[in-house]
């Protein structure tokens, strides 16, 4: 009997392919189709035996399918899929605009409850893996200040909603950290720091011909939940200079919380977690796979809805026993 998680993955980017890498080296999973607007003539999976079929014929794979994986952008894909989906399949998706989670989630969960199915929003490291820490930090230490810094690094789904402007032909977006407020938190010295006092926002972009250069800066750094809040520089480059320079996919950053204890609170404590990504899709891809393996064990308890990470109990997400887990972690 196979008892393996049916896996679909819809739309098939970096974050698609990363997924289904992330799936080839899962036991317990297995790949049954790639789904995308552009079928199986503009797609080519790492697994040339992998189905890939219409985004618009996914429907039709319900009871082969456990839990489908979404990897749209969070700008205007995921808005309107992950509800959508969540009436045929559980689903999870990497919803990154952290001003929106909320709205976002109650469409999710109000779906997801009728046609009971389970549905994880936000995976990834950031929101994910961040924000589950910013959680526990805060929890440990009750006193004290919570930092998160980006970078250096590419932001898929700011890069996305760049690329999403009139007249953009590639577009890509680094987020540069401050080493001196970093300094300043890790010495517990509890800065009030400003978004633009933590980070730099850097942006690379080849423009079709014709396009209104100034008309595009201003759409971009007015743009609310993305670039509003931060100073943004805006590079116009030319095509050979960007395929030379800016087809890599690095990312990281630090979730730090400077916090006191004692008494007098004289003790100064620091929690930090820190990633340092080579490939950004990747690794976020490497979160939604667990993710998805989370969804099947919150399916067999009837927890349907929307949820995030923050609702996962750590041994959900991975494919040990909870024997194998209390022997070999705790």
């Amino acid at each position: 009997m196979n008892n393996k998680i049916r896996v679909g993955i819809m739309g098939y980017g970096n974050l698609g392919r990363g997924v289904e890498l992330a799936i080839n080296q899962q036991e317990d999973m297995e790949l049954i189709a790639i789904f995308s607007r552009r079928g199986s003539e503009g797609v080519q999976p790492v697994n040339s035996k992998v189905k890939v079929d219409f985004a618009d014929q996914a429907i039709n794979y319900q009871d082969q399918i456990d839990v489908m994986i979404l990897c749209g952008g969070s700008a205007t894909d995921l808005p309107q899929q992950t509800p959508e989906y969540a009436q045929y399949f559980d689903v999870v998706d990497s919803f990154d605009n952290h001003s929106k989670i909320p709205e976002h989630f109650a469409s999710v969960d109000q779906v997801a409850n009728q046609h009971q199915h389970v549905a994880i929003i936000s995976g990834g490291w950031d929101p994910g893996l961040f924000s589950l820490n910013r959680v526990i930090a805060d929890a440990v230490l009750a006193q004290g200040e919570t930092y998160t810094f980006w970078g250096k690094g590419l932001s898929q789904g700011h890069s996305d909603a760049v690329r999403r402007i009139q007249g953009v032909k590639y577009a890509v977006q680094y987020t540069i950290p401050s080493q001196e407020a970093i300094d300043q938190v890790r010495q517990g010295l509890g800065p009030e720091l400003t978004t633009g006092d933590k980070h730099q926002r850097e942006v690379y972009l080849v423009i079709e011909e014709g396009a209104d250069k100034q008309a595009i800066e201003q759409e971009i750094v007015t743009m609310p939940g993305y670039f509003a809040d931060y100073q943004t520089q805006v590079n116009f480059i030319d095509e050979a200079t960007f395929k030379a320079d800016h087809t890599t996919m690095p990312h990281g950053g630090f979730v730090i919380r400077s916090g006191q204890t004692g008494e007098k609170l004289e003790h100064n404590q620091v929690y930090e977690f820190n990633l340092t990504l080579d490939s950004n899709p990747e690794f976020t891809a490497s979160v939604l796979v667990a993710l998805a393996r989370a969804s099947q064990r919150m399916k067999q308890l009837e927890l349907y809805g929307a949820h995030s990470i923050l609702d996962v109990a750590p041994a959900w997400l991975s494919a040990k026993s909870g024997d194998e887990l209390r022997k070999n972690y705790l």
